[in-house]
Parts: structure tokens; sequence; C-alpha cells
């Protein structure tokens, strides 16, 4: 009886439920969700455990002069290999994805030096314009960490393409122990912005070789650069990626940064502290999930459109999952962010409480979206996906001015950008799921 218990599955409610939870675990797409969710859950205890450490012995203005320093490298990084390496996944030859690596570390070390050279010409110009000021001794380091989140992106996506996820899940942890605890050590002598900057500057390098180590500590294939596919071939074959995903991605980036700046800008650097703890905060249970499920997403609707399955089903199923998981985090933040910010911060970000409430909205559609903006590629619609962006942009900007020049209020300029920005997002699932639904038609 007590083996049928757990061998067989018995009759009822419990029986039925328990034969259920054993087939989603023998899938290997809950498999990979659930040990990247581990990992992340685990870097992302450890920053909560340390963030009112940390937010006590900096203060608003120390985050927000870091979180200046991280919106400029925000826009600029993840264009590092002008999008190539989420190419990686795609062939069916690794010798094929080995050449794109090659490509995209080429590409990277390029724009790490060209982006050195204009700093180095322009230096002044970009101080004055951003008004960045507080941040302008450490604008040399962006072109140290475009290079490192090169080497990122590449490292990222073969262990994706070759399934190594709890490589990349204890990587994600121990990057966040040392990061984080660096901070708190480090502050208790020298609380300075200079310290957050600085380890900030150094996180995607120190990810990069860990996942390194780590794959090459339990003997896992390593990628060999050689010279099979010529780059030339590589450029022309996966040419949509810089035309269309890279400028798409600047664009999003941009949007996702200009907040920062702009608050910077226009309030001083404490409003920009709110904006980035808030950020910091809900990225929390994005990363946890829809990064944990993009990342395992990404080569699953690979693969089903080379086997002719569903993808509208699939995106639909992934995104409802989502929405299911992601209500309840979100909206404890939008109904108690103020008193929860005070609480677990200190008095002092009670204004970031404020800008949480409005922020959680967008963020919680943006964790919606992910299945929608992970399938586009695969669709061919990443020509659609650089016009939405550009649209979402402009959207976004109109906001933010309005905030600032009509009513001369920083929380009511967030409230338009966050209120805007979960319309966007829901309008670009709508219009993926008539793409997916087209394209299943063909």
């Amino acid at each position: 009886m007590i083996n049928n218990f757990y061998n067989k599955c018995s009759k009822g409610v419990w029986g039925n439920m328990r034969c259920k939870l054993q087939e989603m675990l023998k899938k290997s797409f809950v498999r990979n969700v659930i040990i990247m969710v581990t990992g992340t859950a685990a870097a992302q205890a450890i920053s909560m455990l340390l963030s009112p450490v940390i937010t006590r012995l900096y203060g608003p203005e120390a985050y927000g002069i870091m979180g200046a320093f991280i919106a400029l490298v925000a826009i600029l990084a993840p264009i590092a290999s002008l999008t190539y390496p989420i190419a990686i996944v795609l062939p069916k030859s690794d010798s094929e994805a080995i050449g794109i690596i090659r490509l995209s570390l080429t590409i990277s070390t390029m724009i790490a030096v060209i982006v050195f050279l204009i700093l180095f010409v322009f230096y002044q110009s970009v101080i004055n314009i951003f008004n960045l000021n507080e941040v302008g001794g450490f604008l040399y380091l962006i072109p140290v960490t475009i290079f490192f989140a090169g080497i990122l992106q590449v490292t990222e996506q073969w262990l994706i393409r070759m399934k190594q996820f709890k490589v990349s899940a204890r990587a994600t942890f121990v990057q966040a122990l040392i990061t984080q605890g660096s901070i708190v050590s480090v502050g208790f002598f020298y609380p300075i912005p200079s310290i957050l900057v600085i380890i900030q500057s150094l996180r995607e390098g120190l990810k990069a070789y860990l996942m390194l180590l780590f794959v090459k500590k339990e003997g896992k294939q390593l990628f060999k650069i050689n010279k099979e596919f010529s780059i030339k071939t590589l450029l022309k074959k996966y040419y949509d990626f810089p035309f269309f995903r890279a400028p798409e991605v600047f664009l999003n980036a941009l949007s996702q940064s200009l907040p920062i700046l702009m608050l910077t800008s226009f309030f001083g650097p404490a409003s920009a502290g709110f904006y980035t703890i808030c950020k910091t905060v809900l990225n929390m249970p994005a990363q946890l999930i829809g990064k944990s499920v993009g990342d395992v997403f990404y080569p699953r609707v690979a693969e089903a459109a080379n086997n002719n399955e569903n993808i509208t089903r699939l995106i639909s199923k992934a995104t409802i999952s989502l929405a299911i998981i992601g209500i309840f985090p979100f909206g404890i933040v939008i109904i108690y962010g103020p008193w929860l910010f005070s609480l677990v911060f200190g008095s002092d970000w009670l204004g970031a409480g404020e800008y949480a409430r409005w922020i959680a909205l967008w963020s919680f559609f943006a964790l919606l979206n992910l299945p929608s903006v992970k399938s586009l590629p695969v669709l061919s619609a990443q020509a659609f996906q650089l016009k939405y962006t550009i649209f979402m942009l402009i959207i976004r900007i109109v906001m933010l001015g309005i905030g600032y020049y009509v009513f001369n209020s920083d929380k009511i300029a967030i409230a338009l950008f966050g209120i805007s920005g979960a319309l966007l997002n829901f309008g670009l699932i709508l219009i993926t799921l008539s793409i997916s639904k087209k394209y299943d038609e063909n």
C-alpha cells in the first residue's frame, strides 16, 4: 500500500494532484525553470537581507549617483555585441554557434574601444548634457563594463544552448554573495558613492568569470573559438540582429534608464535614488521569475517553431502563468508601498515607496510581456519590435516631460510613466499574440 502511494497515482483529489505534479516535474522545461529560479532566489535572498543595511549606510543621494552611472551603462551594455549573442541559441550546428561567439567577442572589443575614444574626446560634454558632475570621475569605467557585458552575454547564451542551467544558477548566487557582501563590508568604513559605482562596474565581469570557472570544474564543454564559419558569412546570415534587434534593445534600455537620468537632471540625485531602489526591489521578482522563465522559454519557443508546434498556445500559457505568479508580490507593493519601504529601508525612503506603487504597476505588465518579447525573434518580427520600442520611448519621454514641465512634480511624473508603461506592455502582448496566430496558420 505504501509503495503504491509513492510509486503510483492513487485515486481521489490528492492522488490526482500528486500525479499532475509528478508529470510536471518530469518535463525538462519545468525542471530547468526550477533550477534557474532556485539560483536566482538564493541570490535575491542575499540582496534582500543586506539591502536594509546598505540603504542605511549609503542613503538616497549615494544611491542616486550609483543609479545615474548604472543608467548610462544599462543603455550601452545590452548592445555590447550588437545582440549577436542572442543568436547563439538558434543554429543547429555547434560550430556555427561558436562562430557567432567569435563574432560577438570581436564586436564587443571594438565597441568598448570606440566608447572609450568618444568619452576621451567628449568627456565634459557628456557630463554637461546629463548633469553628471557627481559621477564624472567614473565615466571611464563604462568601456570596461561594456567589455565585461559582452563576455557575459556570450557565456550566458552558450550555457543556455548547452542547457547548463545549474552552472548559471550557481554563478548568480555566488556573484550576489560577493558583490553585496563587499558593498556592506566596505560601507561600514567608507560609505561613499564611489564604492557602489566601482563594485557595480565589476559585477558582470565577475559573473562571466564564475560561469567559466564552474563549467570548467564540472568538466563540461567549453566553447573553443574556431574559424570554420567566416565572420563575413555570419554577419550576413544574422544581419537582422544588429539591424533590428540591437536598435530595439538600445532604445528599450534607453527608455528604462531615462527616468533616472531625467530625475537626476530635473529633481536631483535623491529623487534618482528613490527610483533606483524601487527598480532594484521590484526587479527582484522579475529576475526571480521572469529571467528564469525567459532563459528557458527562449530555446523552448525556438524548438517549438522548428517542430511546427502551436506557438500562440505556448505564449498564452506562459503569460497567464506569469500573471498568476506576479499578481501577489506586485499587488502588495501597489497597496502598501510607502509603509513597506519606510519600514524596511528606513524613514528616509518613504518617498521611494510612493514611487514604488506606480513602478510596480509597470513592472507587473513588463513581467507578463516577457514570453512575447522572447518569441519575437523566432517569429521574425524584430522589425515590428523596433518600431514599437521607438513608439514606447516617445510616450515615456512625453509622460516624464509632462510631470516636470506641467506639474513640476516628481511623483506625478513617475505615476504617468508607470501607467503608460503598463498600457504599452499590455499592447505588446496583444499584438504579439496576433502575429503568432498568423505564424501558426502558415
